[in-house]
């Protein structure tokens, strides 16, 4: 059954919305929100539905400018320090974890979050959608580097996308969904299936 509480981190209260895996876990995937939206974005909530079924226990987690009820970001650094900090509780929770292989994700903002921090966090894997490769316009300023984590990721973004589409690389595999923006709307299960099968190959999923 699924549960939402609020863990303390050094920049607020974050908040945990955890829906636990049809059957015995195979790993745990934490997904983080885009800079201006929530965890119910339609991405972030079909690769719930479609990781829980293929053994997966995923939480979704709210950072604590958005639980304070601010749209603006806070400054990257303050989003990695409350991410890895929730992060580190939930691993801490063996209800939750148990051992099992942490995979770290988002998509926009809460996709870098995810590249930024998944080797200190000792990740397995990361799922990066709709990752913003520049600001809009801005081609120049690169965050390419940002993917090159040293961790297995997958990127899935919209051939439409205004922050740019990235390129694949060692150890970053890159799906481009035909017709979609940066908003991944147009067909979030599809997306979804996407990430599940990259999981299941690499021995994450059912």
């Amino acid at each position: 059954m699924g549960r939402t509480w609020e863990v303390p981190t050094p920049r607020g209260p974050a908040r945990l919305a955890l829906d636990p895996a049809a059957g015995p876990a195979r790993g745990l995937l934490v997904l983080g929100h885009g800079a201006g939206g929530d965890v119910d974005a339609p991405d972030l909530v079909a690769v719930r539905e479609r990781a829980v079924a293929a053994g997966l226990t995923v939480v979704r987690m709210t950072q604590p400018y958005r639980v304070a009820g601010r749209r603006a970001p806070a400054p990257a650094a303050h989003l990695d320090e409350a991410w890895t900090a929730a992060v580190a509780a939930l691993r801490a929770d063996g209800a939750v974890a148990a051992g099992l292989p942490l995979l770290v994700g988002g998509r926009s903002s809460g996709a870098r979050v995810a590249c930024r921090t998944a080797a200190a966090l000792d990740a397995a894997a990361v799922v990066a959608l709709a990752f913003p490769l520049h600001p809009p316009g801005r081609p120049e300023r690169s965050r390419a580097a940002e993917l090159a984590s040293g961790v297995p990721t997958v990127v899935v973004n919209g051939d439409r996308d205004a922050f740019g589409v990235p390129s694949a690389s060692p150890g970053v595999e890159v799906f481009v969904r035909p017709g979609e923006g940066h908003d991944l709307r147009r067909g979030p299960a599809t997306t979804a299936t996407v990430v599940v099968d990259w999981l299941r190959a690499h021995g994450f999923a059912g």
